[in-house]
């Protein structure tokens, strides 16, 4: 049954992680007084498309929501979307930074010790084996309808990159649903840090065989993505995949601006076979 918004619906036990636990997170700002958008000339130069892949590529907003069935079920839990989602977010970012300050981990564990400080705020405990469930989930996260194909298009006009946080084996399952051979894949495992770290954007463009003026990367999260790696100094893309729906979903709010914003996609794709028709 899907966790669909109830009417008076309580808030969460300590809803607001993002109140109790800002000082922890950082937050970003952008820097421009007016969005700074990329001409058709310029998509026509880009030479490698990076990517984020879960929110972007593959949605894990209806894949997380799906793994937390069962964790509601269990404890007749009845909790909207949104505040799951919510709280997802503020616990992932707290455990990844928390993960940065004092030791790397796995984003297995991540997802693990996520789940027990949702549980905390919602009202349930989860054993052993349903953070291990939970966090196996990552692979049956379903693709978006219009990933594969854009895909295939753009790689026709560039190198295709994912740089995601993930584990390698997490990602290998993801791998089979997308469908295309990327050439360049730049895990959270292999750099040994999570987004919104500035390490992981210096890794992609330090592994990168183009310039970073010649580097487009293309993210639905403004927290992980877009404003680190507008930061950077990357050309960024921000596919707004939520559109008109309220709250900020699985990922925390950010004040980023992209240099590009579109509803999905394979509007990237047609704006990037248009620049390069001859």
């Amino acid at each position: 049954m899907p966790l669909r918004c109830l009417a008076n619906q309580p808030e969460p036990i300590g809803r607001d992680l993002y109140s109790c636990r800002l000082k922890e997170l950082p937050i970003f700002h952008g820097s421009s007084p007016a969005p700074s958008r990329i001409q058709p000339m310029e998509l026509s130069r880009i030479q490698l498309f990076s990517f984020d892949c879960y929110g972007t590529l593959i949605d894990w907003e209806s894949g997380l929501l799906k793994a937390l069935e069962p964790v509601c079920a269990e404890w007749g839990l009845a909790w909207s979307d949104e505040a799951l989602l919510s709280t997802f977010a503020a616990a992932e970012s707290v455990v990844e930074l928390r993960a940065a300050k004092e030791a790397f981990m796995p984003y297995r564990e991540v997802l693990g010790h996520t789940l027990v400080r949702m549980g905390e705020s919602l009202g349930f405990r989860p054993s052993e084996n349903t953070r291990a469930r939970f966090a196996a989930s990552v692979g049956d996260w379903p693709v978006f309808e219009d990933t594969v194909d854009s895909l295939k298009v753009l790689a026709k006009h560039g190198q295709l990159a994912i740089l995601s946080n993930v584990d390698n084996d997490l990602f290998a399952r993801t791998a089979i649903k997308l469908d295309v051979q990327f050439d360049h894949v730049f895990t959270a495992q292999d750099i040994g840090s999570y987004k919104p770290s500035a390490t992981n954007f210096e890794h992609l463009i330090g592994n990168s065989p183009v310039p970073k003026e010649e580097i487009l990367h293309v993210a639905q999260s403004q927290y992980h993505d877009v404003a680190p790696a507008t930061k950077m100094g990357l050309q960024t893309v921000w596919v707004n995949r939520r559109g008109a729906d309220p709250g900020h979903g699985a990922t925390p709010p950010a004040d980023a601006l992209a240099d590009l914003e579109v509803p999905d996609l394979k509007s990237l794709a047609a704006l990037v076979v248009k620049a390069c028709a001859p």
